[in-house]
């Protein structure tokens, strides 16, 4: 029974890889910003699968202090932690530089780089005072070179996570503690619909795309936990769009009309 620390789980696609850990037998610890969440998110999971299998703290990703005591209470509930997912993130509003507020720069940069940093260091620590284990770091828009007009911020933090991946492979090489990459592609969540106005010609196209190439969180999470479980070394990738699964999207995208937005709210 492995035991897994996902920050940012309460919700989106760390909720759903906490919800299908758990429904493969592992203990899982949830982790979000506030603790209201974080306690509903657990007491839900505990009715569905035991209340010795999940557990959670509120943990700002910013603080280290905060990602130590996650880890251990993770340990304190679970004896070791298995597999740690660096999954929190933030997005920012579509725009140019020039035009991004310079808090919204600060809090992206902080969150999805910095966070990322020490997630990293407080799983390095306790993973080689353990003996071994996984660090999962999770990609996104710019982690494969991709540029758009407007995203610049967050995809410059994304394109980081490139790099740490492979630095931190090289210090943990001969050791028991594996680095590895994991990859959702275009997911339907508040994170992805969050960055657009959705009543504007922008959005409009967008969606097309990711009709396309896009999934909802039900289809996708799951194969990345199948992914992470069968995974045993240091600087594999669980990815889900792959280059190919995406060119014979486009190629059936006439005849496979798809509505992954049908039903969903509007963002203001």
């Amino acid at each position: 029974m492995k035991s897994v620390v996902i920050t940012g789980s309460t919700r989106g696609i760390g909720r759903g890889l906490a919800e299908n850990f758990l429904a493969r037998g592992c203990q899982v610890m949830i982790s979000g910003r506030e603790p209201g969440p974080v306690a509903a998110v657990v007491d839900e999971l505990a009715r569905q699968h035991g209340a010795g299998k999940v557990a959670g703290l509120a943990c700002e990703i910013t603080e280290g202090g905060q990602l130590q005591a996650l880890w251990d209470e993770a340990v304190s509930r679970f004896g070791r932690v298995d597999i740690w997912i660096n999954n929190a993130g933030v997005s920012a509003p579509r725009k140019a530089l020039a035009e991004t507020d310079e808090t919204v720069i600060a809090k992206v940069v902080s969150i999805n780089l910095g966070g990322i940093l020490l997630g990293n260091a407080v799983a390095l620590r306790g993973m080689q005072g353990q003996g071994g284990g996984q660090i999962w770091n999770m990609e996104g828009f710019g982690s494969g070179g991709q540029v758009q007009p407007g995203m610049c911020v967050y995809g410059a933090t994304k394109c980081a996570v490139n790099y740490i991946n492979k630095a931190l492979q090289k210090e943990v090489g001969g050791s028991g503690v594996q680095v590895c990459t994991l990859s959702p592609g275009i997911v339907v969540t508040d994170l992805l619909m969050g960055d657009y106005d959705t009543s504007s010609a922008e959005w409009e196209k967008s969606k097309k795309i990711f009709n396309i190439l896009g999934d909802t969180v039900a289809t996708v999470t799951p194969y990345l936990v199948d992914g992470i479980l069968r995974t045993n070394r240091s600087g594999a990738k669980v990815a889900w769009l792959t280059t190919g699964k995406a060119m014979r999207r486009f190629m059936t995208a006439g005849f496979n009309k798809r509505d992954l937005f049908s039903g969903l709210p509007s963002q203001p």
